[in-house]
């Protein structure tokens, strides 16, 4: 099931680029264009939800996807901790209305990865 217009529901089919570092029938994950530190990556249910409380209930649908993105981006960029953030409802701040975890890393001070974006995914998906 997609929404009409959603952008992350357009990504997760392929017609919109992301920079993907996950995918699996439940989740898709992508780095964050406006990143918070190096490698903030969104995991989102491949099937449209639109925040934490709607149906389906997206969330127990990529928890799998969202420790395996959390155990990569701590693994292959050497990130200290990882944030998992859910903003649900305008109120709370969501602004893309698909339920989406944000996976933003933690480095020490001076150890966060160098380079673009290019250079954090091709780390992310160890090639």
């Amino acid at each position: 099931m997609s929404m009409d217009g959603c952008i992350f529901c357009r990504i997760v089919q392929g017609d919109v680029p992301a920079r993907e570092v996950f995918r699996d029938d439940t989740a898709v994950a992508f780095l964050d264009l406006s990143p918070k530190s190096p490698g903030h990556t969104l995991v989102v249910p491949t099937t449209h939800t639109e925040n934490l409380t709607s149906e389906p209930a997206g969330l127990a649908l990529m928890a799998d996807a969202v420790t395996t993105v959390a155990r990569t981006i701590t693994d292959r960029l050497g990130a200290s901790g990882v944030t998992a953030q859910i903003n649900s409802g305008a109120a709370a701040g969501q602004e893309v209305f698909h339920l989406h975890v944000h996976l933003i890393p933690r480095y020490q001070p001076g150890q966060s990865p160098r380079g673009g974006p290019d250079e954090v995914l091709t780390q992310l998906l160890g090639s």
